[in-house]
């Protein structure tokens, strides 16, 4: 195998650690992989650009195997190592393969991505499904690949025809196409998310604390007070009323212990008259 380009700070070329001579040395990475996520392969995939738009999105979501089947511009591709732009891990693990049967070999589960009725009888899944499935699989030591079509018109019947099941993405009718690197970020999002426990929305406080019940309850009181002092509640039957609507503000308000110190500062300041102000 061909060393690794190194530049003169000592620190190695992105993308450059593909192989022999001959080009990358087929089935050995291959082997030495672990069953830690899917496997993506891209099939014929035209541009180099979105290679490397396809790492970029698998290393985004912590996936770096990737095999290449006969891609139109040969391998190593510059454009896909300029593209990855951070995600040169992955296309330092890129294999190449002749076939989709070569690189779906050792694959117990092959998912093939389409967006086209392709009338074949397999089973059709959501990314969110299929990844669900993926994550199953892979737990109980088993090795799934994923097929991504070339740019130009996608997988053809006969790759189809070797996957076991079919991604497929909910998109617009009228527009449904995505190109390589979409098509990859999607699966590879959702990959992730099937175990991601990052809350759906999250409070950032930002140094302060969240405001105390008895805090609120101070600044209600000295608003009030305020308020009272200049005849704002009028007609004086409304005023529980204008009084609740005001402290339902406050108190759905998310305030910090800041904010309510910046609300009486606010208040005080208010009140002070000073000269030739109405």
């Amino acid at each position: 195998m061909r060393p690794a380009a190194w530049d003169e700070r000592g620190e190695r070329v992105a993308g450059t650690d593909h192989g022999g001579e001959g080009g990358p040395e087929i089935g050995s990475e291959t082997r030495a992989e672990s069953p830690r996520g899917p496997t993506f392969i891209l099939v014929a995939p035209q541009m180099g650009e979105n290679i490397g738009a396809a790492a970029r999105a698998m290393w985004n979501f912590g996936l770096d195997r990737m095999r290449l089947v006969a891609p139109r511009d040969g391998w190593p591709n510059p454009r896909a190592v300029a593209m990855a732009s951070g995600a040169a891990h992955v296309l330092d693990r890129v294999t190449v393969h002749d076939s989709v049967l070569d690189a779906g070999a050792d694959l117990g589960f092959v998912f093939a991505t389409t967006a086209r009725d392709r009338s074949l009888t397999k089973q059709v899944m959501t990314p969110e499904q299929a990844m669900a499935e993926a994550r199953a699989m892979i737990a109980a030591g088993e090795r799934v690949g994923i097929l991504f079509g070339p740019e130009r018109a996608g997988l053809e019947n006969a790759d189809i025809v070797r996957a076991n099941a079919v991604i497929s993405v909910p998109v617009n009718p009228a527009f449904g196409s995505l190109n390589l690197g979409q098509s990859a970020l999607l699966i590879a999002y959702e990959w992730m998310r099937q175990v991601d426990a990052t809350p759906p929305a999250t409070y950032v406080l930002a140094g302060a604390e969240r405001a105390t019940g008895i805090e609120v309850e101070k600044f209600m009181e000295h608003l009030v007070a305020r308020l009272d002092a200049a005849g704002f509640f009028f007609p004086e039957h409304k005023r529980p009323h204008m009084v609740g609507n005001l402290e339902n503000l406050f108190r759905r308000a998310p305030l910090t212990d800041a904010d309510i110190r910046t609300l009486h500062g606010v208040v005080r300041a208010l009140a002070v008259k000073r000269p030739g102000r109405k």
